[in-house]
Formats: C-alpha cells, sequence, structure tokens
C-alpha cells in the first residue's frame, strides 16, 4: 500500500478493455485474485438487487458499468477516475445503510490503497456518494427553480468533476436495464448539467421572478386556450435527436406511433382549479401510460389583456404510451376533458369501476406491492414546498395524487412525474392560496393526507 503505478494503470487498462472486460473479470473471481486485490467486493459478490429494474446482480452490474464507461471515456477528461468510478460505485451495497453514502466512505480507502493522490480520492468519493444526483434531479426537480441548479453545483463544486459524473450516470442507467434509460431522460440530464456548468463558470442565475421560457408551440397554444376558453391540445411523436420542449412534427388529431422516445402531448388550459386531477384522469380512462409528466403556469401574451382574459394558463406536457392499441385521437381527449372540467364526466366513479374489475380478475395473483410513502423534500425550493410520492405505478395513479391536493387546498406550481418499471416517483411543487410555501407543520400534514388518499 499504495499499489505500485504500473498496477493502477493495469487495472485502468483492463476496465476500459470494453465488452471483452466482463470475461477476464470473470475468470479472475473464479481464482480469487478480485477479493485479494479488492476486499471490499466480497460483500457485493454474486448480491441480489432489491429493485427488480437491475438486469444484473450487485457485481456483475458494476462491472457492465465499467463497460459503458469504457465508451464514453473520450467525453472526460479523466477517463481512469471515470472507470474506477464505474466500477465502484455500487459498492456501498454490500453494508447496511445508504449504500451511497457507505460507498464513499468505502471508495476514500480503495482509492487510496490503489494509488491515487489526495485530490483525485476526492473526486472518486464526489462521484460514488452523488451517482444519483444528477437523474434524480433532472427527472423529479423542477430544473427552472434556481435551488435546484444551486444545490447541484455546490455538491460537484467542478466542471471536471460535472463531466466525469455525467458519463458516470450514463454508465451507471446503461448498465442497470432498458427502464432506466431513454432519450428522454438522457436530454434531461443533459439539459440540467449545461444549467450547472454555466453556474460554476459564473454565470449568473436565472431570476426566479422572470418569466418562464416557452417554445414558439407553447405560446401557440396558451393563446388559442385563452381566446378559447377551454383546453387546447396536440400530439407529437418525438424522434431521439430532439430534446424535450421542442416541436418534432405537425400538431394533428390523428394518432401517431411512438418514436423510441415517445409521444408528447401538450395541454394549454385556463387555470383553474382541478386541472391536474381532471387530464390524469381523462389520461387514465384512455388507457393512456404517463411516463412522464410536467405542469407549470405560464405567463400570458401582454395583447390577450382585456376584461375576459383568464387569470393565467397551465401548460401540461405529458409523455404517454398507449396501454393497448394505438393513441386516441386529440379531438376525443379534447371533449372528456371538457366534460371533465365541467363536471359531466365522472372520472372517480369510471375509475373505480375499472379498479373494481382490475381486483376481480387479478393479473398477477400473489404480488404485493410496498404501500405508498409520501413526504417533504425539505430545502429543495425556496419557491414552494415539494411534495414527493414514491408509489406502485397503477392506472389512475396521478389522478388520486392530484385530487388530494386540491383537497388540501394546495396550488401546484409544477409537477414532475418519472416512472422507472413498476414504481413512480412524482415530485410536486405546491403552494398555499396566496402563493407561499407551506409551513413545515403543514407540509407535513399534507403528506400524510396524500399517502391517507393513496393508500
Amino acid at each position: 500500500m499504495p499499489w505500485p503505478p504500473e498496477a493502477r494503470e493495469e487495472l485502468v487498462t483492463l476496465l476500459g478493455a470494453g465488452e471483452s472486460t466482463v470475461g477476464v473479470w470473470e475468470a479472475l473471481e473464479a481464482e480469487g485474485v478480485i477479493t485479494r486485490l479488492l476486499p471490499d467486493w466480497e460483500r457485493v459478490r454474486c448480491r441480489p438487487q432489491r429493485n427488480p429494474v437491475h438486469r444484473w446482480t450487485v457485481d456483475r452490474h458494476l462491472v457492465e458499468t465499467a463497460v459503458r464507461a469504457s465508451a464514453l471515456s473520450r467525453r472526460v477528461g479523466r477517463p481512469d477516475l471515470l472507470l474506477v468510478a464505474a466500477l465502484l460505485h455500487d459498492i456501498g451495497k454490500g453494508w447496511p445503510g445508504d449504500h451511497s453514502v457507505v460507498g464513499e466512505t468505502i471508495v476514500r480507502d480503495v482509492a487510496t490503497r490503489i494509488g491515487f493522490d489526495r485530490a483525485d480520492v476526492s473526486v472518486l468519493a464526489t462521484l460514488v456518494r452523488h451517482h444519483l444526483l444528477l437523474v434524480e434531479t433532472a427527472t423529479r426537480r423542477d430544473l427552472d427553480d434556481p435551488a435546484t441548479v444551486r444545490s447541484v453545483a455546490e455538491a460537484v463544486h467542478s466542471p471536471a468533476t460535472l463531466e466525469l459524473l455525467h458519463a458516470l450516470t450514463e454508465a451507471d442507467a446503461l448498465a442497470t436495464g432498458p427502464a432506466a434509460w431513454s432519450a428522454w431522460r438522457g436530454a434531461l440530464v443533459a439539459d440540467l448539467v449545461r444549467r450547472v456548468a454555466a453556474v460554476l463558470a459564473g454565470e449568473p442565475a436565472a431570476d426566479p421572478d422572470s418569466p418562464q421560457q416557452i417554445t414558439a408551440e407553447q405560446e401557440r397554444l396558451a393563446i388559442e386556450a385563452c381566446r378559447t376558453g377551454g383546453p387546447v391540445l396536440a400530439l407529437h411523436a418525438r424522434s431521439e435527436a430532439l430534446p424535450p420542449g421542442e416541436a418534432a412534427g405537425t400538431a394533428s388529431d390523428e394518432a401517431t406511433e411512438p418514436e423510441p422516445i415517445g409521444v408528447e402531448l401538450l395541454i394549454a388550459v385556463p387555470d383553474q382549479p382541478g386541472v391536474l386531477a381532471a387530464a390524469a384522469g381523462v389520461l387514465a380512462l384512455h388507457r393512456l401510460t404517463v411516463r412522464a409528466a410536467d405542469l407549470r403556469a405560464v405567463e400570458l401574451p401582454s395583447e390577450l389583456d382585456g376584461a375576459d382574459k383568464p387569470e393565467g394558463v397551465l401548460l401540461l406536457s405529458w409523455r404517454v404510451a398507449a396501454e393497448y392499441g394505438s393513441l386516441p385521437q386529440a379531438a376525443r381527449l379534447r371533449n372528456d376533458l371538457l366534460r371533465a372540467l365541467d363536471g359531466s364526466l365522472d372520472i372517480v366513479a369510471r375509475l373505480a369501476e375499472r379498479e373494481a374489475a382490475y381486483r376481480k380478475y387479478p393479473r398477477r395473483r400473489g404480488v404485493h406491492a410496498p404501500p405508498p410513502r409520501v413526504t417533504v423534500a425539505p430545502g429543495s425550493s425556496q419557491l414552494a414546498t415539494v411534495i414527493e410520492v414514491r408509489a406502485q405505478d397503477i392506472p389512475g395513479l396521478l389522478h388520486r395524487i392530484g385530487r388530494a391536493l386540491e383537497a388540501a387546498g394546495l396550488t401546484v406550481r409544477s409537477a414532475h412525474v418519472s416512472t422507472l418499471g413498476a414504481n413512480a416517483v412524482d415530485a410536486f411543487y405546491v403552494t398555499d392560496p396566496t402563493g407561499a410555501p407551506l409551513a413545515p407543520m403543514r407540509a407535513a400534514e399534507v403528506a400524510r393526507e396524500v399517502e391517507q388518499a393513496l393508500r
């Protein structure tokens, strides 16, 4: 201790060999060499994963992550740190507690033994501690909230570490399984990285009180919603090359086949109580699976000033897929949304009938999902209170959450829905009727109410 530089370079060379690494690593493991070189490896060897989204056991996942990272090594300035972090990012899963926190302690010891200097050890520890930070923040937090970007910048400290963490995030997700990574998730992470890089470069943070930028398509929908006083919808097939928020085709009432990134449904509707619950309920009635969703209030164009101008417009952006068959026509979705908003469509009763049918003819007997968990994410925003919901992804889940938040008398500033396999992790930025964040006791009370409603 420490290893000779030549030995460390040989390890990095092995990790960077791509697909051929797997066979060599397995052979070394079979002879007991790996656990002699890295004693902490024994605790993750052949260890099963807790989340069924994972394709491999913990040890094989670590090797597969290194394989994926080797293909991304040209994107970073220190490929050696990327490869070692990929190999060790889940090493804490062999011990009790949060594997990221435990892994940070373990990797400091392992990296020192391998022979990295103090600065490199610190970078490796940061990568392991925060290897889930980018994807969780990008999919569960409001990227337009300056507190979100600032918290990530404070965690990574430097552009070089951010560059490494970006590549590690992608390699980790690709090695997990097909449900863990998509072009849409990749675009969200890339957007977050771009914003954090700007903050680290010293650029001024966005003014939280300034109006948010919207695309030309979103502005057109908002204007039309103001003019008609009702919801306006547009369906878009999306290709992998386009980031979220950019139009990828012509709005049409006809269904389109999903591209790899999915189908985007944009809804603009004058702000009124119950919009989130009504829209989510209509999608559930049409058997549309919500893969991701974003809700935000947008500033109305100035030329629409007048007595009949609505107080605001909500813009809902959904990533959806048809549970069975093809997508419904946008005109049918709009008509049902109109009926849901005026109360002539009883979504609750319709969904209750379907739930009764599911219970009568269960598709997976003996499978019992853990109960939902609703928490308050402290410090996530200075503008709103963040309520985070973790639950089984079932039809109508988002509708039930929306109704519970509405019953609590809250205003939803934005919503961020992320589905990973059978699990949904949804974050809702909520305020009281005056537009202020909730007091801590009230926030905890709301979390309990929502959790009880989901049970």
